[in-house]
């Protein structure tokens, strides 16, 4: 049961939030009266030499230490003696866990978005070096219209953008304090929350003692955050290992993002993003799992809301190596460009033939069965669409003359999608500087 009921071996690694958290609530305990001067300050060295003692390795945990508050307030009276003993006066591990948890959850937040903005950082400089690559843009995964590589690469980063703004945005309601709610009631005690909140960091104390305990929103909305990112990773991770093989061979993958075979010499596995996609479902089961864990609980705590950790940590953990290791990949990606143009075929540009009777006046519904026509007649005659003879056009439509063979240019068609969000160069080009704008704005860094 000790085994079952503990918490110490995942949840020790809150000890830095778990000391933090206490060294706030000593002072607030002198404000309130409950400790004297001299005891507020030998309780914050010893709680100053537990950190050490965690930092460096040091701290020996003994059977008794059910969970990080136990170990540490269990080393504290080992140092400082009975004093030790105020410092729980009003406060409950129901409380204090749900402080300790959201200073360890806002910091790995804040750490992750500095990842995200290294990673798009890296794929608007590599937008920027190719701007001009042109390549097939898929749908269904079928060649459908030519576009700029750098306008398939900034695709992603406005995911990420989104990604940005949606953590910004639950860092906010993340960043409200628990600790003085006690169990469940609250603190009989003069505790001045708002300085206790300010001295954490935090915005704002909670407004009600029974929602504060029980709440892991935040440990949801986290999830559910890592999750959408872990699926935009593992999205850019599939178009990378299908432009990888020798089928496509439209990039190449650094060799110290891919793995070789451990019996065919020749292979060269793209396993940075085959693991990328495969720790989606890790990150999506962890949002699962605590979805289940707390949707039949009743009001305020319940030890079902230990499992709340785990999942939390390691979606953390698995996106605090993603995000570095698909910035290598894309900062070490090498290109091939003439493999990209090889694989552009005219029949893409069938759009940009029906475009063409739509300027001179044919509905594009109409236009859009023509072209199509001309599509099957190419094929039928072993022809490049643009292949076929004015002729042949014009017992299609007599609206087709002979400056039809003009719509057949790669940079023509690209550069005809010039309006905002396009993959036009002048459309690109404004989307660069979006982008540079986008990440130099502060957004919600200082919340």
């Amino acid at each position: 049961m000790e085994r079952f009921n503990a918490s110490f071996p995942f949840d020790r690694r809150l000890y830095r939030q778990d000391v933090e958290a206490s060294i706030a609530y000593s002072r607030a305990l002198e404000r309130a009266g409950v400790l004297s001067a001299e005891e507020g300050v030998a309780l914050r060295r010893g709680l100053e030499q537990v950190l050490v003692e965690f930092q460096a390795g040091r701290f020996e945990p003994k059977p008794s230490d059910e969970d990080i508050h136990t170990a540490v307030e269990r080393r504290l009276i080992e140092l400082v003696g009975p004093t030790a003993g105020k410092l729980h006066t009003g406060r409950s591990r129901n409380d204090q866990v749900a402080t300790d948890l959201r200073l360890y959850v806002r910091a790995g937040l804040d750490e992750r978005r500095a990842e995200l903005r290294v990673l798009q950082l890296a794929a608007l400089g590599r937008a920027e070096q190719h701007l001009d690559v042109l390549m097939p843009g898929y749908t269904h995964l079928q060649r459908a219209q030519p576009v700029r590589f750098s306008h398939w690469l900034l695709s992603y980063f406005w995911a990420w953008q989104r990604d940005v703004e949606r953590l910004d945005d639950l860092r906010r309601r993340l960043n409200v304090m628990p600790l003085g709610s006690g169990a469940i009631a609250g603190t009989p005690l003069a505790i001045d929350r708002q300085a206790l909140a300010e001295d954490l960091g935090f915005s704002r104390p909670s407004e009600n003692s029974m929602d504060a305990v029980r709440d892991r929103d935040f440990a949801l909305e986290t999830l559910s955050w890592a999750s959408m990112l872990a699926v935009h990773l593992s999205q850019i991770a599939e178009d990378l290992i299908l432009w990888a093989t020798a089928e496509f061979g439209f990039v190449r993958i650094a060799d110290a993002y891919s793995t070789g075979s451990s019996l065919m010499p020749h292979k060269r596995n793209p396993d940075s993003l085959e693991l990328l996609r495969g720790k989606t479902g890790r990150v999506v089961g962890d949002l699962v799992s605590l979805l289940m864990t707390l949707k039949g609980l009743p009001a305020a705590y319940n030890k079902d809301m230990q499992e709340d950790k785990e999942p939390l940590l390691d979606a953390l953990d698995t996106l605090g190596l993603a995000l570095p290791v698909l910035t290598g990949v894309i900062e070490t990606l090498e290109l091939r460009p003439a493999w990209m143009r090889a694989a552009l075929d005219e029949a893409m540009l069938a759009t940009d033939v029906a475009d063409y009777l739509v300027r001179r006046g044919i509905p594009f519904r109409q236009a859009h069965e023509i072209t199509g026509w001309a599509v099957r007649r190419a094929e039928a005659l072993g022809l490049a669409l643009g292949g076929l003879p004015l002729q042949e056009w014009r017992s299609l439509s007599p609206l087709f003359e002979a400056d039809v063979c003009e719509v057949f240019s790669w940079e023509r068609s690209v550069d005809a999608r010039s309006a905002s969000g396009g993959t036009g160069r002048q459309a690109v080009l404004e989307q660069i500087q979006k982008a540079k704008a986008a990440l130099s704005e502060p957004g919600a860094a200082r919340w």
